[in-house]
């Protein structure tokens, strides 16, 4: 009894720790099926980028407070970029949005002035993929080629396509 007791308990440990190596490497899969952040030979162009980066996910998640807050670290990183006039204030109209619906409005032209400066500066390592959406009639920044919309959040989340790759 006791030596069948034994093997059970031995089984069942293996089990379970072939049941937990099978989920760690599942969650590593998962962990590097997403790309890499992009860097900048210009690390203030790469915080900015972050920061932009931060301002889409909280507008793909519907989170108009946190938008506020990564719009105002976006103005902030924006400040140390050079030709960022334009950047800089498309990022204060998406700050100062009362609105889940209008700071998604005001993304369409920060999205486009983001674009032409990352496209004017030189990527060290990574890809940026340009995504548009035909229904909002807008285009976003993204460190994946998964379609995450900002315009729609949850509503039509893999509304768009990729339209440019950026390397």
């Amino acid at each position: 009894m006791k030596k069948s007791m034994l093997m059970f308990g031995l089984a069942l440990v293996s089990f379970s720790a072939s049941a937990q190596h099978d989920h760690a490497s599942g969650t590593a899969e998962k962990a590097t099926s997403k790309q890499m952040a992009p860097m900048f030979e210009d690390q203030n162009i790469g915080l900015a980028y972050g920061a932009y980066i931060q301002l889409k996910e909280a507008l793909v998640a519907s989170e108009s407070k946190s938008a506020t807050t990564a719009a105002a670290g976006l103005q902030k990183s924006l400040a140390a970029v050079d030709n960022s006039k334009s950047a800089l204030a498309e990022a204060a109209k998406v700050a100062k949005a009362a609105t889940l619906d209008d700071q998604r409005k005001a993304f369409v032209g920060l999205s486009n002035e983001m674009t032409a400066l990352v496209k004017g500066a030189k990527l060290s390592m990574g890809t940026i993929y340009l995504d548009y959406c035909p229904m909002a009639k807008g285009s976003w920044l993204s460190n994946d080629k998964e379609i995450q919309n900002p315009y729609y959040g949850s509503k039509m989340l893999s509304c768009g396509s990729v339209k440019e790759t950026i390397e």
